[in-house]
């Protein structure tokens, strides 16, 4: 998966991504970087899906790809992992693409093995179980297993919130007492720095040593003291031998269309059998 994941980064060059690249994709605040981390350090995403405002796929995934780096470029010494709080304000089945579910387990599992600490889904609406069921063939287990499942309405999960993060600091979209919110313009700096930053790194170094996103996927770290394993999301699933994963989907894709092209000849031929019949 390195040698798989180094070539892509060859490729994708995900270091030379630029604020003002991807700019246009983060207006509405759909994912950021918080100001704050977890209690065990970790850098938090926030992802908002329903206030998606583009819908080009290769432009969502590569302001994923910028926000990931620029996340991993801000790990506390120590950590290699961060958090994913998604926010389902706003959010419908209209704000769904499978295309760019798929595409987003493809870049997460594939070329950021482990970083993926917690993902914490907030107050998803009923209907997003059938949407779950839909996206959980294309996750690994060791995955969405690290998801869980809050509701502002539940006692229970807000105690997991009260144990992962800092109230204080925490937005209050997610139960927190921080009234800050996203500010576009102050973020739009923030990134500017950071990348003035990446830059000067990236132009210092010139080493054979990687930046600190292509670390070995082989250090698997388990947080201590809390329990990230989904208590409230389905145990079900695939077994490693049967998961669904990204590649399997697109063998299946591909499978499917050799199967429409073969039935649209089919037709074709006898509709020419039909007609000569005919005359």
């Amino acid at each position: 998966m390195l040698k798989e994941t180094l070539k892509w980064r060859l490729q994708y060059k995900p270091e030379k991504i630029r604020w003002e690249d991807v700019a246009h994709e983060a207006e509405t605040g759909k994912i950021y970087r918080a100001k704050y981390c977890d209690k065990l350090g970790r850098p938090v995403l926030v992802m908002r899906p329903g206030f998606m405002n583009t819908n080009s796929t290769s432009g969502q995934i590569k302001y994923l790809v910028y926000c990931m780096e620029n996340a991993l470029m801000n790990l506390n010494q120590g950590q290699e992992q961060m958090v994913w709080l998604v926010d389902f304000q706003g959010w419908s089945m209209g704000s769904v693409s499978v295309k760019v579910t798929r595409e987003t387990a493809h870049i997460l599992q594939d070329h950021y093995p482990e970083r993926l600490g917690l993902g914490i889904l907030y107050n998803p609406p009923k209907i997003f179980e059938s949407f779950w069921t839909i996206v959980k063939p294309f996750l690994e287990p060791k995955t969405y297993k690290k998801v869980k499942f809050v509701y502002s309405d539940d006692l229970k999960s807000q105690k997991v919130m009260e144990e992962i993060f800092d109230l204080d600091k925490l937005d209050t979209a997610f139960g927190g007492r921080n009234t800050a919110g996203f500010d576009y313009q102050a973020y739009a700096q923030q990134m500017k720095e950071d990348d003035i930053r990446k830059s000067n790194f990236l132009d210092s170094s010139c080493s054979s040593s990687p930046p600190p996103s292509i670390l070995s996927e082989s250090h698997q770290l388990e947080s201590p003291g809390l329990d990230h394993d989904s208590s409230t999301s389905d145990e079900g699933g695939l077994s490693s031998s049967e998961e669904a994963t990204p590649r399997n989907m697109e063998c299946i894709d591909e499978k499917i269309q050799e199967l429409s092209l073969r039935q649209k000849d089919v037709q074709v031929d006898e509709a020419a059998v039909a007609a000569k019949q005919v005359h």
